[in-house]
């Protein structure tokens, strides 16, 4: 499972023109869920990234985790994040896990950020065609794959 974070000021999505979640200062999140990824991984993933210190105290260090600044969460399923680009000038997804899986994971995902105290998750619609409109706080980008965390 694969995880793109941006520091926000304010984030929203939309869907023909109408939004489907928008959240204040906090995270972005662009989710991809890869074939052979479980609830372990997400798990993993969100515990990771709901006390994450990434956002500054009053001496201008990143030192704050979501909790610290009552901060919110837009989460947004995005598959293209599984990519494969090794060959040729077209990108494969065959690493993407398959709706039928991936759906409920990514479900899970934002349920556990829940559960971890994040105040706010706001989220995307599964597999639509959706506009994402950020302020990026910093910028602060952060690239973080499951598979590279300690269980």
């Amino acid at each position: 499972m694969k995880a793109i974070l941006q520091r926000v000021s304010r984030a929203s999505v939309s869907i023909d023109g109408e939004v489907a979640g928008e959240i204040g200062q906090g995270f972005l999140i662009l989710l991809g869920v890869a074939d052979g990824d479980d609830q372990k991984e997400a798990t993993v993933l969100a515990d990771k990234i709901s006390g994450l210190r990434v956002f500054t105290d009053e001496n201008d260090k990143m030192n704050l985790s979501l909790a610290d600044i009552g901060g919110e969460v837009l989460v947004i399923s995005n598959f293209t994040l599984c990519a494969d680009c090794s060959h040729g000038r077209r990108p494969s997804f065959i690493k993407a896990a398959r709706p039928e899986t991936a759906e409920p994971l990514y479900e899970f995902f934002c349920e556990r950020l829940r559960t971890d105290g994040v105040k706010k998750v706001a989220q995307g619609v599964f597999g639509a065609d959706m506009q994402v409109s950020l302020v990026n706080d910093g910028p602060v980008t952060i690239d973080i794959d499951s598979k590279d965390l300690k269980r």
